[in-house]
C-alpha cells in the first residue's frame, strides 16, 4: 500500500525464516554487516561481541570477513575503534542476564561507534521496550525488513541509523507499518466543479480567553492542509481576539457549535477549550449528538470518557495526557508505548494517535501505523497544528486511521521543511504545509 512499509515483529520474522536454509541466511546477514562496517569504518580495529544464538553467528561471520577479533558474552572488551554488537537478536525479550548485561555496559562505555546486528542488544524487537540495559548503536544493520522495535521508543532512540539488508526472504503482510512521505499522495485533490464545502469544511471548538492562540493555530492549519471552509466556535469574550487573528475563518459563539456543525465535514475539539466542567459537558454533547468525524485533543481529553458514536473519533494524546486517561504514570507510557496505545484503543474503541518520539496510530482491528517524528515539533502549539491537519483530512472523507497517519506525516515533514531548526514556531510548521503537500502531487 502506497506510503506504508512493513515493520516486523519477532514472530513475523520467525515465520519468514521458516523452512529456509539457516546457514545461507546467516552467511548473507554476516556479509551485509561486514560490508557496512568496511564501508563506514575503513581500516578500523573491529571487535565483535557475540552471543551463542543465530545473532552471534551473524556476528562471527562478519568478524571473519573483516579479520576482526571475536569476544564472547561476559568477557572483557579489548580496545577497538568499532564494536559489532551481536549479543541478542529478534528473539530476545525481558531483561538481559548478568553476563550479557556486563557486556552491554562495557559496549556502552567503550566510547567508540557501535554497529548492531539486526537489533541493538537489550531492545525488544517486537515492541521497542527496554528492560534493564541495552546497547546504544550508531548504526543498526537489520535483515529482510525493519523491526517494530527499531521504530518505537525507547528502542528507536538506541538504534542509530537503520539500514535494511536483503537476505533473500519473501515479504508478507505485517501487523505494523511505517508511514512514509508517499502517504501524502493519498490526500484527495480538489475536483473541478467543487466548492469550498466539498473541499472540506472543518469546525474548530475551543479558544477560551487566554487560550485563543490554540484555536487559531488549529484553524490556520486546517486551511493550509487544504480545507475549503473553517468555522471557529469560541466563547463570546474570545471572539474579538480571534477576529483580529483569523481573516479567512468564520467566527461564531460557542453556543452556536451545534448549528455550525450542520455544514461541517469534521470537528476539531479541544484547542484552548479550557478544562472546566462546562467544557467537558460540551465535548460529551458534541460527540454524542453530532454525527461527524472528530479529532479530540488537548483540553477535550481532560476527563474524557468513552462516547458511543457511529462517526469516527480520533484521540491525539501525548504521553502525559494518555497517562491520565489510562491512570498510569507517564514514565510507564513512555516505556511501553505500543501496549499503552493498545489499552487506549480497547478502552475507548476509537482511533488513538500517541504523539512523542514517533507517532503511533492504532484503531480497533486495524494495522498499527508508525510515523517517525522530529524534535523540532517539541514546541508549544504544534499539537494544535496537528489537530487542524487531521480535521482537514477527515473532512475530505478519508478513513480515520489513514487520515491520522497522513496528518502525522504531513506535520513532521512540514517541520523538517522549515529553513531553520532552532527557534521553530508552530506557525512556521503551518507555513510549510502547502509546499510539503504540493511536493507529493
Amino acid at each position: 500500500m502506497s506510503g506504508l512499509e512493513p515493520l516486523y515483529t519477532a514472530a513475523e520474522m520467525k515465520a519468514a525464516d521458516a523452512g529456509q536454509d539457516v546457514e545461507a541466511l546467516m552467511e548473507r546477514a554476516g556479509t551485509a554487516v561486514a560490508a557496512a562496517v568496511a564501508r563506514d569504518y575503513p581500516g578500523a580495529r573491529v571487535v565483535a561481541v557475540c552471543g551463542k544464538g543465530a545473532n552471534g553467528g551473524d556476528g562471527r561471520i562478519a568478524a571473519r570477513k573483516l579479520g576482526a577479533d571475536v569476544v564472547d558474552v561476559g568477557a572483557e572488551l579489548p580496545e577497538a575503534d568499532v564494536v559489532v554488537d551481536a549479543i541478542f537478536g529478534t528473539g530476545f525479550h525481558g531483561e538481559p542476564r548478568e553476563d550479557a548485561a556486563r557486556s552491554i555496559a562495557a559496549i556502552r562505555t567503550a566510547g567508540v561507534p557501535v554497529v548492531a546486528v539486526d537489533v541493538p542488544s537489550g531492545v525488544n524487537a517486537s515492541t521497542g521496550e527496554v528492560s534493564g540495559v541495552c546497547v546504544h548503536a550508531a548504526t543498526t544493520i537489520t535483515f529482510h525488513g525493519e523491526k517494530v522495535g527499531l521504530a518505537v521508543a525507547p528502542g528507536s532512540l538506541n538504534a542509530g541509523q537503520v539500514a535494511i539488508a536483503n537476505i533473500g526472504l519473501e515479504h508478507a503482510e505485517t501487523a505494523h507499518a511505517r508511514v512514509t512521505s508517499e502517504i501524502l499522495r493519498r490526500l484527495p485533490r480538489r475536483r473541478r466543479g467543487g466548492n469550498k464545502y466539498r473541499s472540506g469544511s472543518v469546525l474548530v471548538v475551543g479558544g477560551a480567553p487566554g487560550l485563543t492562540g490554540a484555536a487559531c493555530l488549529a484553524a490556520e492549519a486546517a486551511f493550509r492542509a487544504d480545507a475549503g471552509y473553517v468555522t471557529v466556535c469560541a466563547p463570546a469574550e474570545s471572539l474579538p481576539v480571534i477576529e483580529t487573528r483569523l481573516l479567512e475563518a468564520v467566527k461564531r459563539p460557542l453556543e452556536d457549535a451545534f448549528g455550525a456543525a450542520e455544514r461541517a465535514g469534521s470537528l476539531a475539539l479541544g484547542p484552548g477549550l479550557g478544562r472546566g466542567e462546562e467544557a467537558r459537558k460540551l465535548v460529551r454533547r458534541l460527540l454524542a449528538e453530532i454525527d461527524l468525524p472528530a479529532v479530540v485533543d488537548a483540553d477535550a481529553l481532560f476527563g474524557f470518557e468513552p462516547v458511543e458514536r457511529d462517526a469516527p473519533t480520533v484521540l491525539t494524546p501525548h504521553s502525559g495526557e494518555l497517562s491520565r486517561l489510562l491512570e498510569e504514570e507517564t514514565d510507564w507510557i513512555d516505556a511501553h508505548r505500543l501496549e499503552a496505545v493498545a489499552r487506549a484503543v480497547e478502552r475507548f474503541r476509537c482511533v488513538v494517535l500517541l504523539k512523542g518520539s514517533e507517532t503511533i496510530v492504532a484503531a480497533p482491528g486495524a494495522r498499527t501505523l508508525i510515523s517517525a517524528g522530529t524534535p523540532r515539533l517539541a514546541t508549544a502549539g504544534t499539537g494544535d497544528v496537528l489537530t487542524g491537519i487531521i480535521a482537514a483530512v477527515l473532512a475530505k472523507q478519508l478513513e480515520a486511521p489513514l487520515a491520522a497517519a497522513l496528518g502525522a506525516r504531513a506535520h513532521a515533514d512540514s517541520a523538517l521543511a522549515a529553513p531553520h531548526e532552532r527557534g521553530l514556531l508552530a506557525s512556521d510548521v503551518i507555513g510549510q504545509l502547502p509546499r510539503v503537500l504540493d511536493a507529493a502531487l
